[in-house]
């Protein structure tokens, strides 16, 4: 191996991460990995390194970043405390199966096990939420780990690899050969499995799709309307993977999130077949694993997910198959078309679009009506970032998605995730229109990392929905113990003056008819943009009101 180049260790891994065509990383940067800091200081022109202003905002965006492409995010922390505050990122990744690698800097080997300054073990921290958890020992072999955790974090089911990298490790200077470029596996549908699929299809009288879940391209996702249409079959999409379908088209009928229409729980009800292509059928998903009788629903369940483990884990289907979305779309679309009765789909498309149109309020500031005003006005391939919170369902509601426009928020319900996963976006694409939907609370959680799209020329729009409460909590505690307020109230902040402090401009909108010139603005400034819409906490959800809940 003489003619093979000798590197360090933090050399051998920035090479693996370009060899695995890595462009970006988010990072806050820590003396635990100089090593790799100062590889990548070689290398800027074929690879941003992005400093975030905290490890949770940093893990955020990689995994946003993995939404978007597919491709495995990279986050870079240091040890201790800096992993403990990328864990909410980790955990995102694993429940919304997202490609993620986070590297950990970690104490040097000959300090470990003796609970040196800041050392943890991350094989235990992370086995949890985590499709692998290792640590590199040896920097001879860091292309083999590499390739690993790519293929891991791709494959079959995508989620999130972790790391741990020993700071000596990465001084070692090594002659190690490099690995090749990584390829995911995943599994495809058979014709035979297709064709199985159009027969129970056949046999159905009021059929219905449900499509979600992690994999999709562009091209997955308009072979998904092709078939529909082609088969007239009514889609609905599991949580906050509404960009799966166009909405304006006939075939799209709502969304099985947290806001779901009661009309569509109702028609859940009475199909007699339900096609699930790459949804988990969670907690979300089946309101508690309610609308689907456990462990056999009454509707006959054909299932197809990428992974094997997912089939079955809590609903037992009649028909089930293994395979990546758009292989499963590329299979079906092959087969002749066996379309339904129209008139099932066409009730169903109805009640979706009577659901979407806001129902009259007095609030100065109507959310709804706002939406319903604006959203042919957002860009066609907009990324619509959601935090956790009732403000989200006015976007979820009201909006509509079509790719290549996106939808990226957290389906495990991780607050302070929009603000970062909208820079992410923005810096992934500047050409492309981020706008990240936050509540106060959520916005006082990461609203830093706007700082982070000012250093490196993003332009989000942040919509800061400021009521002075913890919205979805208060839904609960008026629900459960109506008028007894208890920890849900929030101190008022000055947003304007976070947001100018930050480097981005600042609008107030207090009344419906304001919002609509502010977004427009927001969408001509060339540097971020924070919208604060002041609204009234009576109106907690899209549904329902405070008064309501209390029984007045």
């Amino acid at each position: 191996m003489s003619d093979i180049e000798a590197r360090t260790g933090g050399k051998v891994l920035v090479d693996q991460l370009l060899i695995h065509g890595a462009d970006c990383a988010y990072c806050v940067p820590g003396e635990s990995y100089l090593e790799v800091l100062d590889a990548l200081h070689d290398v800027r022109e074929r690879f941003t390194l992005y400093n975030a202003r905290h490890e949770a905002g940093a893990a955020d965006m990689a995994e946003a970043y993995g939404k978007l492409t597919g491709r495995p995010g990279i986050c870079m922390v240091t040890r201790g405390p800096g992993a403990c505050q990328a864990a909410v990122g980790v955990h995102i990744a694993y429940q919304d199966s997202t490609p993620m690698i986070l590297l950990v800097g970690q104490v040097g080997r000959d300090t470990m096990d003796r609970e040196s300054f800041q050392e943890i073990d991350y094989r235990q921290m992370f086995a949890p939420v985590a499709k692998w958890a290792a640590q590199i020992d040896s920097a001879a072999r860091i292309p083999e780990y590499m390739a690993r955790a790519f293929r891991v974090a791709t494959s079959g089911r995508p989620g999130p690899v972790v790391l741990a990298l020993p700071e000596d490790m990465l001084t070692d200077v090594v002659r190690v050969a490099d690995a090749r470029p990584y390829s995911p596996s995943v599994p495809a549908l058979t014709a035979d499995d297709a064709a199985a699929v159009m027969a129970a299809l056949a046999q159905a009288k009021r059929p219905l799709l449900l499509a979600g879940g992690p994999g999709w391209t562009d091209a997955g996702a308009a072979a998904l309307l092709e078939f529909a249409t082609a088969n007239r079959l009514p889609v609905a999409t599991s949580f906050r993977r509404q960009d799966l379908i166009d909405h304006r088209s006939d075939v799209y009928v709502g969304d099985f999130g947290t806001g779901v229409a009661p009309s569509l729980v109702k028609r859940l009800a009475e199909a007699d077949l339900l096609l699930v292509i790459g949804a988990r059928l969670g907690e979300i998903t089946t309101k508690t694993y309610a609308t689907l009788s456990v462990p056999t629903p009454a509707q006959t369940l054909v299932h197809i997910h990428v992974d094997a483990n997912e089939i079955g884990r809590v609903y037992s289907p009649a028909l089930s198959a293994v395979s990546g979305p758009d292989a499963a779309l590329a299979a079906l679309t092959a087969q002749p078309a066996t379309p339904a009765e129209d008139g099932w789909r066409a009730a169903l498309r109805d009640e979706y679009l009577a659901d979407s149109e806001p129902p009259p309020h007095d609030f100065p500031l109507d959310m709804g009506q706002a939406m319903a005003e604006v959203r042919d006005l957002i860009p066609a391939g907009a990324v619509i970032t959601l935090d956790a919170g009732n403000h989200t369902g006015w976007a979820q509601r009201f909006l509509r998605y079509a790719r290549p426009g996106r939808q990226i928020g957290s389906t495990c319900g991780s607050m302070g995730y929009a603000v970062p996963a909208a820079v992410a976006a923005s810096l992934e694409d500047p050409q492309r229109q981020a706008i990240a939907f936050v509540g106060d609370g959520g916005f006082m959680m990461s609203g830093m990392e706007i700082a982070t799209a000012v250093q490196h020329d993003g332009r989000p729009i942040v919509l800061v929905f400021n009521n002075g409460t913890y919205g979805t909590i208060r839904m609960h505690q008026e629900r459960e113990h109506p008028s007894r307020i208890s920890g849900t109230d929030i101190a008022s902040s000055d947003i304007g003056k976070i947001a100018e402090g930050l480097g981005a401009a600042h609008a107030r909108v207090t009344k419906t008819a304001e919002f609509r010139p502010a977004l427009l603005a927001a969408f001509e400034h060339a540097g971020p943009t924070v919208i604060e819409l002041i609204t009234d906490p009576e109106q907690i959800s899209t549904r329902t009101t405070v008064s309501r809940l209390r029984g007045r």
